[in-house]
């Protein structure tokens, strides 16, 4: 008889936090089903329930989560680095974290959702922090780090297009305009 080995609850609400990342980032909060993240991972219905108490708390902590890790992205590759240079690998380092695209989908979710004011809390803090870090980092002035976030935001939306490796004419000279001079 071959024994299997009980998984213990925070390693099944890791999976049920991942299976959220993917069931929510590409469905929403609210075209997604607890029932879809359940079999996802792999649990019950019920037992995500405990875990997590109602769908939209599971959806927050996702979110959460998601933005957290994009904070430590930003604080990983700029470590040791200060400004320019900091937003340079922070630039680099998001540029690759959008090749993932259940990341890349999970966030742009997150802001379509704000509309609802517990979402929307949770985006603004995680957006903030992002926002802090970067000016502490780079110690750019209040133009310089609008500039960083626009140009991020243009990314996001040039790879929920998927043009950002694309020889698209029009995509190629905004994201050149957009770069600053070397």
């Amino acid at each position: 008889m071959v024994g299997t080995e009980r998984k213990t609850a925070e390693v099944r609400r890791e999976e049920i936090l991942a299976a959220g990342l993917e069931e929510f980032g590409e469905h929403g909060l609210h075209g997604t089903s607890t029932d879809s993240i359940a079999r996802r991972a792999g649990v019950s219905q019920p037992y995500l329930f405990r875990l997590f108490g109602t769908k939209k708390q599971l959806y927050v902590e996702v979110v959460r989560r998601c933005l957290r890790e994009t904070l430590e992205l930003f604080q990983e590759a700029s470590a040791g680095k200060r400004g320019e240079e900091a937003l340079d690998a922070i630039g680099k380092a998001y540029v690759e974290l959008l090749n993932n695209r259940t990341r890349l989908r999970a966030q742009m979710q997150a802001y379509a959702d704000c509309d609802d004011p517990e979402v929307r809390a949770v985006v603004r803090e995680g957006y903030g922090a992002l926002v802090e870090y970067v000016e502490r980092i780079s110690g750019a002035d209040a133009d310089r780090v609008r500039d960083f976030f626009a140009f991020g935001m243009l990314l996001n939306v040039f790879a929920s297009m998927d043009l950002l490796n694309q020889d698209a004419p029009w995509a190629k000279r905004l994201l050149e305009a957009s770069l600053p001079p070397q």
